[in-house]
């Protein structure tokens, strides 16, 4: 946290310290104080008390150590796709997915209003959702490292011709203005992030999905017979993502959600198949949907 600016890192210092007293409503998240993940956590834990982290291996290791009892972590985005890194960390981590969470991605330019505007900071992706509102603006797009701490360093700079781009509650921790909200060039941008406890907590009823990663055999056709476990059995996959471990580019790891939960025979049977199949099958999570697939 000491690469965040000095009103980021006092927020930060006063957030730990409370969540230190309280581990079991402590949730771990990524990013400054004022970040979606912030939001995100917030709209899923009311009495949550957030746990703000560096990176996404600090947010696992305070739930690993018990330092917070759960960490909200952004796996996909609607527009930009997965989150890097996530697919490789969840196995990893040896913790269970327990729920999800859908948050609608709404940014605001936040700076002193009744200045003129010629610079931007936000994040990479921040910037790009909004390079058409920009554009038609004149505003320069400079790239920083995290939305909310763009905006804590635009409360050190003090240079109000320079404001940020972050979610609008983020103004008010810092002390600045929404000057305009909901500035992104599409209306549906939307991240799903996923909960994380050191112990699966299966939900007794409701709709119910799985996440898995597995690793088919070397050989002609494999991924085509992994799916047709699923196929065959009438079981809804509802996300497929490969990705490589190691240098060798021969292993491939696909991760995956689909409807349904062990003990359904239907999803029993389609996993008995798919180990037949496949090298490994990690179940990751059996968790409720948040929003009905399909």
């Amino acid at each position: 946290m000491e690469n965040y600016p000095e009103p980021a890192r006092r927020l930060v210092a006063e957030m730990i310290a409370a969540a230190e007293r309280d581990p079991a409503r402590a949730v771990a998240f990524q990013g400054a104080p004022g970040a979606n993940s912030h939001r995100a956590l917030i709209e899923h834990f009311p009495d949550g008390l957030p746990y703000p982290c560096f990176s996404f291996e600090d947010a696992l290791e305070a739930v690993k150590e018990g330092r917070a009892g759960r960490a909200i972590i952004p796996i996909e985005n609607s527009v930009h796709g997965r989150v890097a890194d996530i697919h490789f960390l969840l196995p990893e981590s040896g913790l269970a997915i327990t729920g999800e969470h859908f948050l609608a991605i709404v940014p605001a330019l936040i700076g002193k209003a009744g200045h003129d505007i010629r610079e931007v900071m936000s994040h990479p992706q921040a910037l790009g959702q909004s390079r058409k509102w920009l554009r038609a603006r004149g505003i320069r797009p400079i790239d920083y490292a995290d939305t909310a701490a763009a905006v804590a360093k635009v409360a050190e700079m003090q240079d109000w011709s320079i404001a940020a781009i972050a979610p609008a509650f983020a103004a008010q921790l810092y002390g600045l203005d929404v000057i305009e909200n909901a500035i992104a060039d599409a209306s549906d941008n939307t991240t799903r992030f996923l909960i994380l406890a050191r112990e699966p907590r299966r939900p007794e009823s409701g709709d119910l999905m799985t996440t898995f990663i597995f690793q088919v055999n070397n050989i002609p056709a494999a991924l085509y017979k992994a799916l047709g476990c699923f196929a065959t059995n009438g079981i809804n996959m509802t996300k497929l993502e490969s990705y490589q471990r190691g240098a060798s580019f021969a292993a491939t790891e696909f991760y995956t959600d689909i409807e349904g939960a062990p003990g359904d025979p239907a999803v029993d049977r389609a996993l008995e198949e798919l180990r037949f199949h496949a090298k490994r099958v990690d179940v990751l999570g059996v968790y409720p949907q948040a929003r009905k697939r399909g």
